[in-house]
């Protein structure tokens, strides 16, 4: 009994030692690099420009980088790579820095009082996912973007716009600047078609 008892204790440690020499993930952030945008030569706006916080469903509000094994395949998280800040607020923060540096209006903020006059600018992500097709990782991105200027009725802009960028490769790393590419791509188009709006 006291062998037996010896040897169920010898496995136990063994298999206790095994599972602590295991090692554990360690958990990355990951921040898209900084967008690069040709000033224009004079402001489009006069009034200031606010940018909300977009708004996503679930998955989209968390900080965990999503991805798709397949197009129209369905989406997963990663428990251990994650965006520095959630998309939603990754988008907005995005956009208020191109439209800066584009010199849009001398103004552009995340917030202001509501009774200002300003180009109110919102917007709902619909994808934001690392998604693997036969060719190899694609970062796509599709966003409903929307602006509101002074106290128009209707919205001056509001479309969906996508895009997808293939990865360099399959590292992570080259799909967060492919991420970078395709969301500049979107919030460009964006741009261009809020900078074309009578003011």
């Amino acid at each position: 009994m006291t062998m037996r008892f010896r040897m169920l204790s010898l496995i136990a440690t063994a298999t206790l030692a095994g599972c602590a020499a295991a090692p554990v993930p360690e958990l990355n952030h990951y921040k898209m690099p900084d967008p690069v945008i040709e000033p224009r030569t004079e402001p489009a706006f006069a009034m200031p420009v606010v940018v909300d916080t977009l708004l996503a469903d679930g998955l989209h509000g968390e900080q965990s980088i999503l991805y798709a094994s397949k197009p129209g395949g369905s989406v997963r998280a990663y428990h251990y790579r994650r965006w520095n800040d959630p998309p939603v607020r990754l988008l907005q923060r995005r956009l208020i820095r191109m439209l800066r540096q584009g010199n849009v209006s001398p103004v552009v903020a995340d917030r202001l009082p509501t009774r200002a006059a300003a180009v109110r600018i919102s917007g709902v992500v619909d994808r934001f996912e690392r998604v693997q097709r036969e060719d190899g990782w694609y970062a796509e991105v599709r966003v409903e973007l929307r602006a509101d200027v002074g106290e128009e009725a209707l919205p001056a802009v509001l479309r969906s716009y996508e895009a997808a960028v293939p990865a360099g490769s399959e590292t992570i790393e080259d799909t967060v600047r492919a991420f970078a590419g395709a969301t500049d791509q979107v919030l460009g188009a964006f741009i261009e078609d809020l900078v074309r709006v009578e003011p």
